[in-house]
C-alpha cells in the first residue's frame, strides 16, 4: 500500500498491478496480466481504453495548457454508453471518464430510456459502445414503499432490459445495486455469496434487478455499494450533515442502524477497474469502516472541524441492524477515515467552523 505516493503519507491506498492480491483469497490478474501474456503470445494486445491518451499526456499532467495536436489520434475512439444523465453516480462516472480518459456519451433517458426495449436498440445503433454502464434507476427509498411498481419498472424492468440488448450484442455491462438487498439481521458485514433478503421496496427492487440481469446477461458486472457521499453533489448524507452543523442546527442520526458509508470516486473509479478487467458477477465496493449514521455524522463533523456534540444519537428502532458489506473477493476501496479526508480535501463547496476558519 502507498507506493502511489511513493511512501510518504499513510493513506492505506493499495493500487494493484498485474494482479490484484490485497485482502483477496488469491491473487487476482488484472487487464495488466491480460495484456502481458498475450503480448508474450502473440506480439499484440488491444482494449478499448487504450484508443485515448495516456495519462501522462492528459491535461492534470500540465502546468500550462498543453498542444492539442495529438487529439486527432483519438478521435475515432471507441465510447463507453453511461446511463443517468441526471443522477448523482452517472454525473461523477462522466467526471471519472475525463479523468481517465475515457471516450464516454452520458445519456439522458430522453435519449435512451433504459425500460423500452426500442430506446435501448436505437442507442446502441447510433453509439455501437464498446461497454455500457447502467446508472439509470428509481433512488427515493421510502417514496418506493407507495410507488411500488414504478419503481419495479425503473430498477429491475429496465436493467433487465438493458440486459437483454447487451446480451444479444455481447456489450459488457456494469450496473450499480445496494447493500439495502439485505435487512441487516445478520450480525456480520454480508458478503457477495450471502442470498438477499430485503425488507423494503427499493431493496427487493434491487434483489430481483440482479437476479435478472444475471439471467438475462451471464456475463455483467454488478457492484453493490452503500451510503455513498460524494465531493461534487449536495444530495448525500455527509453535505446535509455539515449543513446542519455549519448553521447552527442539531443533527439527529440513527444510532442502531449500521452501513458501510463510500465515497462515490473511490466507488467508480474501482468498478472500472473491475470492468476494464474484465471481472462478472457481483461485487461489494464499499469503503472499508462500518458505522452507524450518527457515527458518520460524527466523523464527518470531527474531520470539518465542527464540534461533534451538535450530533444526537437516536435509537430510531428497537432492534439494531446493519446492512454493512464487506468482500470475500478482494478488498477494492480505501479505508473510510481516508475517504472523509479527501471529501474536505475535493469538495466543491467550502465549509465554515463556526470560528469562522475554512474546513479545508
Amino acid at each position: 500500500v502507498d507506493w502511489n505516493s511513493l511512501l510518504t503519507r499513510r493513506a492505506d491506498h493499495y493500487e494493484s498491478g498485474a494482479f490484484h492480491a490485497w485482502r483477496a483469497d488469491r491473487p487476482r490478474p488484472t487487464v495488466l496480466a491480460k495484456a502481458t501474456a498475450s503480448l508474450v503470445s502473440n506480439g499484440e494486445f488491444d482494449h478499448p481504453v487504450l484508443d485515448g491518451p495516456g495519462w501522462w499526456r492528459r491535461d492534470m499532467r500540465f502546468y500550462s495548457k498543453p498542444d492539442r495536436s495529438f487529439q486527432k489520434e483519438s478521435k475515432l475512439a471507441r465510447h463507453l454508453v453511461v446511463t443517468g444523465a441526471t443522477g448523482t453516480l452517472g454525473r461523477a462516472v462522466s467526471r471519472i471518464c475525463d479523468l481517465r480518459g475515457l471516450a464516454h456519451k452520458l445519456t439522458t433517458r430522453a435519449e435512451l430510456d433504459i425500460a423500452e426495449p426500442r430506446s435501448i436498440s436505437a442507442a446502441l445503433d447510433r453509439y455501437r459502445p464498446w461497454a455500457i454502464v447502467n446508472t439509470a434507476g428509481y433512488v427515493r427509498v421510502a417514496d418506493a414503499e407507495r410507488e411500488p411498481e414504478r419503481c419495479y419498472r425503473e430498477n429491475a424492468e429496465g436493467a433487465a432490459e438493458l440486459a437483454r440488448a447487451c446480451s444479444r450484442l455481447g456489450i459488457p455491462l456494469l450496473t450499480f445495486s445496494s447493500d439495502l438487498v439485505f435487512d441487516g439481521r445478520l450480525g456480520r458485514p454480508y458478503v457477495e455469496s450471502d442470498a438477499p433478503c430485503p425488507s423494503c421496496v427499493y431493496g427487493a427492487s434491487k434483489a430481483a434487478a440482479e437476479r435478472r440481469v444475471l439471467d438475462e446477461h451471464s456475463d455483467a458486472l454488478i457492484t453493490r455499494t452503500s451510503a455513498f457521499f460524494g465531493p461534487w453533489d449536495k444530495y448525500n448524507f455527509v453535505y446535509h450533515t455539515l449543513c446542519a452543523l455549519a448553521s447552527g442546527r442539531e443533527v439527529s442520526a440513527s444510532a442502531t442502524c449500521v452501513v458501510s458509508p463510500t465515497y462515490v470516486p473511490d466507488l467508480v473509479t474501482a468498478a472500472f477497474d473491475l470492468l476494464i478487467d474484465g471481472e462478472t458477477g457481483i461485487w461489494h465496493l464499499v469503503n472499508q469502516g462500518a458505522v452507524s449514521w450518527s457515527e458518520l455524522a460524527r466523523l464527518a463533523a470531527i474531520q470539518g472541524g465542527f464540534d461533534p456534540d451538535g450530533v444526537r444519537p437516536e435509537a430510531a428502532d428497537a432492534t439494531p441492524t446493519s446492512t454493512a458489506l464487506a468482500s470475500e473477493r478482494g478488498e477494492m476501496l480505501p479505508p473510510l477515515g481516508s475517504a472523509l479526508e479527501r471529501f474536505f480535501r475535493e469538495s466543491e463547496v467550502v465549509w465554515m467552523t463556526g470560528n469562522g476558519r475554512p474546513s479545508h
